[in-house]
């Protein structure tokens, strides 16, 4: 099947899924399981693929270096470590996009004042002016991607989800009801 679990037609990705019922279907497989981590993937990827392409690149963005704006823009500055933590990256990975980052004045980094072997990363106002331009555009996307959801499919989805990341990075999940 061309395409298959990763096509964007759902059709085509419901056929992929009896395909592997049928091919796998004599063996003791969780398929529901199967099926909610592949789709997992596939919207996770669609989603990044197309904000990429439709947004951040025209921004001159990737995906991490927007995430770093973000979490910057959110949280203030951060120490390198924390920011990779909470960007999910691999701190070789942040060294080379903070560079990039760098390049264009979006950000700057600097001596931890209490340490000197820790480097502080800040968001510079150019860096500032980007992300609050580009993060209503993002956001609208987001809205998009989410509208055939009513309000509270919303936050089910955001809440299954936040169970299926805590039990695979091993966390304790937290229950908000407000969100």
């Amino acid at each position: 099947m061309p395409g298959g679990l990763t096509d964007h037609d759902p059709g085509v990705v419901l056929e992929a899924e009896r395909d592997i019922r049928e091919k796998l279907g004599d063996r003791d497989f969780d398929f529901d399981a199967l099926l909610a981590v592949s789709n997992i993937y596939r919207a996770a990827n669609a989603v990044r693929a197309r904000m990429e392409r439709e947004i951040l690149s025209g921004a001159g963005l990737s995906w991490g270096g927007f995430t770093i704006l973000f979490v910057l823009w959110v949280w203030g500055d951060k120490e390198t470590g924390e920011l990779a933590d909470d960007c999910g990256l691999a701190k070789g990975t942040l060294t080379g996009m903070l560079q990039t980052l760098e390049k264009t004045r979006l950000v700057s980094r600097s001596r931890h004042p209490g340490d000197g072997r820790r480097v502080m990363v800040r968001l510079e106002p150019a860096g500032r002016h980007l992300i609050e331009t580009v993060f209503p555009k993002f956001n609208d996307y987001e809205a998009r991607f989410t509208s055939s959801l009513d309000d509270d499919e919303r936050r089910e989805l955001a809440r299954l989800l936040r169970q299926v990341t805590a039990t695979a990075t091993g966390d304790q999940l937290v229950t908000d009801t407000s969100t």
